[in-house]
């Protein structure tokens, strides 16, 4: 998957700025893609010279002026090709696991003080992720929207990402209390 194909996912939910997008993918696209902002733009501006992408100038008499953007039919066209070609399987890649691999030789301290770390960040994720469904689904219940709820896509890669931040903490604090309790006083290694 390329950079395109998310952006192009993103703005299949409406009219986006550069800054709406970026916002947008610091919640629902970054479960599954990341990008910095000025990585999203650049891309923008390719979808648009492509013609995947129309930008439109907004006049704003208290702000400065903003463009935004849509998906054209030429950008649906190759979300639909990329939808058409199977997908690779996925693989961890993760600096934090190669340090929990070499712990033996390397010491708790750190490796446990990094686990604590990413288990609080995952537990912040879990929250932000939590009010997103509540948004997205609005008064119906979650079997409800399931079933009828539209828009359906960004509701399950919120799930998915729910589901990948709450097993990530879990093995964090887990990983880290097996170091705790393996930890001799007064040795490192």
């Amino acid at each position: 998957m390329a950079l395109r194909h998310a952006v192009l996912a993103a703005l299949l939910g409406g009219d986006f700025s550069g800054y709406e997008l970026a916002k947008e993918f610091g919640l629902g696209v970054a479960n599954f893609w990341h990008a910095q902002p000025q990585q999203l733009y650049a891309e923008l501006a390719r979808l648009e010279a492509e013609g995947m992408v129309v930008g439109r100038q907004v006049v704003q008499e208290s702000r400065p002026n903003k463009r935004l953007f849509r998906v054209t039919g030429t950008g649906l066209a190759e979300l639909e090709r990329f939808a058409a070609v199977p997908s690779k399987p996925s693989f961890i890649r993760d600096d934090l696991l190669v340090k929990v691999q070499a712990v033996d030789r390397l010491g708790t301290g750190p490796v446990i003080e990094q686990l604590d770390a990413r288990a609080a960040a995952a537990e912040a994720k879990i929250e932000l992720l939590s009010k997103l469904l509540v948004r997205l689904r609005g008064d119906a219940d979650e079997e409800e929207f399931l079933r009828r709820g539209r828009p359906i896509g960004p509701y399950l890669t919120c799930r998915r990402g729910l589901a990948f931040e709450e097993e990530h903490r879990d093995w964090c604090r887990s990983t880290a209390a097996v170091l705790r309790e393996r930890q001799v006083p007064g040795a490192e290694h």
